[in-house]
C-alpha cells in the first residue's frame, strides 16, 4: 500500500510539474528564417511581446551563406525591422496567433552580373505588409508569413533581393512591386 502511495504520489508531482511548466510565459524568441538558407543567406530573428496582443521583432541576416541557387556569389547584408499586431491573441503565450503586420526590410549586396559577370550592387528597402500564423508551443516556435509591398532601389538583375522578390510573374515584371514569404523556427524564453 506504501509503495502504491508514493508512485501516485510522485507521478501527481510529475503532472503538476509539467502542467506548470506549459504555464510558463514566455515573451521573446529567437528563430530562423528557414528558406532564407537555400537561396544564398542566413537570417536571425529576435522577437519580444511588447503591448497586449503586439511584438516587435529585428532580424539581420548575413548574404552570402547558404547554397546560392542563382551562382551570382552575393555578399552583403539584410535587416528589417516589423511590428506584429496578433489577432485573437491570449495572455498566457502571447507570441501565439494569426497576425497582421508591417515591416520594412533593407538590403545591401554586391554579386556577378549575369550579362558581364562584373561584380554590381544591390540596394534596395521596401515597405511589406505581411500576414501569417505563428504557433508557440512550450520552447518551439514557428512561423509561417507571405505579404506584398512597394520597394525602391538599385536592384539585382535575378530580380531576388535576399528578404523580398521584385513583381516577375505572368511575363510581366515590375520593379517596384515586391512579394516576400517565409518560414521561420525558433524558441521562445
Amino acid at each position: 500500500m506504501k509503495k502504491t502511495y508514493y508512485i501516485l504520489l510522485f507521478c501527481s508531482l510529475t503532472l503538476i510539474n509539467t502542467y506548470a511548466e506549459d504555464l510558463t510565459i514566455r515573451r521573446q524568441a529567437v528563430k530562423t528564417t528557414f528558406l532564407s538558407w537555400f537561396t544564398g543567406s542566413c537570417k536571425l530573428s529576435y522577437e519580444r511581446a511588447v503591448f497586449n496582443n503586439q511584438t516587435m521583432e529585428v532580424t539581420a541576416g548575413y548574404i552570402g551563406f547558404g547554397h546560392d541557387k542563382f551562382k551570382n556569389h552575393p555578399e552583403g547584408y539584410t535587416v528589417r525591422y516589423a511590428h506584429k499586431f496578433i489577432l485573437y491573441g491570449n495572455q498566457v503565450q502571447p507570441l501565439n496567433g494569426f497576425y497582421l503586420r508591417p515591416e520594412m526590410i533593407f538590403s545591401y549586396f554586391h554579386y556577378d552580373t549575369k550579362r558581364s559577370h562584373e561584380r554590381e550592387l544591390s540596394k534596395m528597402g521596401s515597405a511589406v505588409f505581411t500576414v501569417g500564423c505563428q504557433y508557440a508551443v512550450r520552447r518551439f516556435v514557428a512561423d509561417l508569413f507571405f505579404g506584398s509591398g512597394y520597394a525602391l532601389g538599385n536592384e539585382a538583375d535575378t530580380h531576388y533581393q535576399h528578404g523580398f522578390a521584385l513583381w516577375n510573374l505572368f511575363g510581366r515584371y515590375h520593379k517596384n512591386i515586391d512579394m516576400t514569404l517565409g518560414v521561420k523556427f525558433g524558441v521562445s524564453f
